[in-house]
């Protein structure tokens, strides 16, 4: 064959793989489409920019018609009642009072994603850096710092040291403070700077104190770190994606322990104490949890019937007692808002 013929058929075999690309991704979207128009609407209502004057949850809504995959209200006094949904579609949504935190997807033939900061009214005020697979986000108490966590190439926590994850602190006007895997890790006095060390979960103590997940050799460790100082100290072992609860004393988080391979259990650990509380919740949670207040955890679950891409909000004691409650159904990602 000629270079002329070669070049025509390998022009034609490349119109014809983006022909045939284009065409499953249509036929996704028209399948998608038509599963959302014979879902059941979820009950909706109530003013949006009332209900960020009071206390409230924001989450992102997973039930299964108009109004998938955007962000919606509840006031916290209904949590299960008529949500009120915002013009913003998020994977992971995270709010204070003065701004939010929407990490959204264009899935086309290609997906991309994004980090944008939104004002009170859900608008977008800037675009911040996100590189890989949206995995987690969090605001300061101040709404000055925002943490995101993605995956850079793999997807999913399972595995410690086979996955790599990026988790850039920025601050809310836009400078970058830093990766924080690039901060330096001490644990046990020593500093791991091993090729397998990865750093996320931010949650923010102030405007310079955090806590995190660090792991590297299998282990995983919650560490103290802070931004000025640019280091992150190893405080116990085996956590993951931890949670500081609103009087800053307990972080929530998730345990291997002797579990397989990708499942958790939720517990708590006393900043003050040391002392370890197993929570009530047995089900293999993947999620950084929430505070509802200082004696509650909320969490997002996915569902466990094969048939259903849904998830719900759940609750349960922080001390240990009592049992698994659904607090918002059809909804994943919550923010508590005071």
């Amino acid at each position: 064959m000629s270079v002329r013929g070669r070049v025509v058929l390998l022009a034609v075999i490349l119109v014809v793989s983006l022909v045939g690309a284009g065409g499953y991704v249509w036929k996704v979207r028209q399948d998608q489409a038509a599963q959302l128009a014979q879902a059941p609407a979820v009950a909706s209502g109530g003013d949006v920019a009332a209900l960020r004057g009071r206390p409230h949850l924001i989450f992102r809504s997973t039930a299964l018609g108009q109004g998938y995959g955007q962000v919606a209200v509840v006031p916290l006094s209904d949590p299960g009642g008529p949500r009120a949904f915002t013009p913003a579609t998020c994977e992971r949504v995270y709010a204070t009072a003065a701004d939010a935190i929407c990490l959204s997807a264009d899935r086309g033939i290609v997906t991309t994603y994004k980090a944008q900061l939104l004002d009170p009214a859900w608008a977008p005020v800037r675009d911040l850096p996100l590189t890989g697979l949206p995995s987690r986000a969090r605001l300061s108490r101040d709404g000055s710092l925002v943490a995101t966590t993605t995956f850079v190439y793999g997807d999913s926590y399972a595995n410690p040291g086979q996955f790599s994850t990026r988790t850039i602190v920025t601050r809310t006007d836009g400078e970058v403070v830093g990766d924080i895997e690039q901060f330096k890790l001490v644990v046990d006095g020593r500093t791991v700077s091993a090729v397998d060390k990865n750093m996320w979960g931010v949650t923010f103590f102030d405007d310079d104190k955090f806590y995190a997940t660090a792991s590297s050799g299998g282990k995983t460790w919650l560490v103290e770190g802070t931004l000025a100082g640019r280091t992150v100290t190893a405080v116990r072992e085996d956590v993951e994606c931890p949670s500081l609860s609103p009087d800053r004393t307990r972080v929530a988080f998730k345990k291997h322990g002797d579990l397989p391979a990708g499942r958790w259990r939720l517990a708590v650990h006393d900043l003050r104490t040391g002392e370890e509380t197993v929570l009530a919740e047995t089900r293999s949670v993947d999620d950084q949890v929430e505070w509802l207040d200082d004696e509650t955890i909320v969490y997002g679950l996915a569902r466990e019937d094969a048939s259903s891409a849904s998830s719900d909000v759940w609750s349960v004691p922080a001390d240990g007692t009592g049992t698994p409650k659904v607090l918002v159904s059809d909804a994943w990602s919550p923010a508590v808002v005071r």
